[in-house]
């Protein structure tokens, strides 16, 4: 655990100001990117059923909240992301290339490490457009995210507008500085991949640090990815210097999703072949799924930064330790 509160933090939004702000700004940030990407809400699955290959694994060590369901002889698993699920909805729903959905996600992810930016509970607005062929390449990819970035950043010109106080913690930059993860480690060498991060958004403000789940040169990949949803060389994260807390803040995860082939290929690469037998993975091998592209937007990371917050649990409720709790009470931070 690792809750750190800067010195003389004081939140520049009262309790229930934070809470109407909270709700201005999804509305008008999801509004804002399901008019850029062409996107439209449908209804999400908090659980998914077992052994189908439908839950994500993220990183590959996570545990999924399970449970038995009465009458079925089936079990349940919380979802940990939507991304294939939402593949399968758009090829059900019969989505058409360049129109897509998003819907709201909620997770527990019970293996977190809690500290500022993290908890057991995610909240995010997931995403996902049916693309073309012609699509999976990263010109396309890095248009997508200009639109995320461009939709943020008009987000946080209208809250600062409404909230002037807001206008303290300075304003987002819509450069966008695109690098890769091999590009980042021979740049700093001898820096973790967390320090590197930090080393780049501090120098650029806004990154998109592409090419994650493969090995580097060095050995280990700059961080872990299922080898079943993005492809490792068409994907990225979308990174933010956030001064308050003086270290990078990621505020999404996205990509071009798999094909068939590198499907095949990154599976043998990860040593999940195993995975081949599961409908989910099926499908997509017969190229009997959608090309997409998709992603996950944090909603509270997006509060975080739009309010100059410095603790998660000031704009969402979840259950902490006890560090965490003493710090964030000796500091005079309310967690919700």
């Amino acid at each position: 655990m690792n809750t750190i509160i800067p010195e003389g933090y004081k939140s520049t939004l009262s309790i229930y100001d934070t809470q109407k702000a909270i709700s201005l700004l999804k509305r008008l940030f999801i509004d804002r990117l399901a008019g850029e990407l062409n996107l439209y809400r449908v209804s999400a699955p908090l659980f998914v059923q077992a052994n189908t290959g439908i839950n994500d694994d993220l990183n590959g060590v996570e545990r999924p909240v399970a449970f038995d369901i009465a009458n079925t002889n089936k079990e349940g698993q919380v979802v940990q992301s939507l991304a294939k699920w939402k593949r399968i909805a758009l090829k059900r729903y019969d989505f058409f290339p360049g129109k897509g959905l998003y819907t709201d996600m909620n997770a527990i992810r019970r293996d977190e490490e809690m500290d500022n930016l993290h908890s057991v509970y995610v909240d995010q607005w997931d995403w996902e457009k049916v693309i073309e062929a012609k699509d999976r390449n990263l010109d396309f990819l890095k248009s997508q995210v200009e639109k995320i970035v461009g939709a943020l950043c008009d987000t946080q010109m209208t809250m600062q507008s409404i909230y002037p106080q807001l206008a303290l913690g300075g304003q987002l930059n819509r450069n966008v500085t695109y690098i890769t993860a091999q590009e980042l480690e021979d740049m700093y060498p001898g820096l973790t991949p967390k320090e590197r991060e930090n080393a780049i958004t501090k120098k650029c403000g806004t990154v998109f640090l592409m090419g994650i789940g493969g090995a580097l040169k060095g050995g280990k990949p700059h961080d872990g990815r299922a080898p079943d949803y993005d492809d490792w060389d068409l994907n990225g994260d979308i990174l933010f210097w956030y001064e308050p807390l003086g270290c990078s803040l990621e505020v999404s995860s996205m990509g071009i999703r798999v094909s068939a082939e590198s499907l095949d290929r990154q599976l043998k690469i990860a040593g999940c072949d195993n995975r081949r037998e599961l409908q989910y993975h099926k499908m997509l091998l017969n190229n009997e799924l959608p090309l997409t592209i998709g992603g996950g937007i944090g909603q509270s990371r997006i509060s975080m930064l739009l309010l100059n917050k410095v603790h998660v649990g000031e704009v969402q409720v979840s259950i902490w330790d006890e560090q965490t709790t003493e710090v964030c009470e000796k500091a005079g931070i309310m967690l919700l």
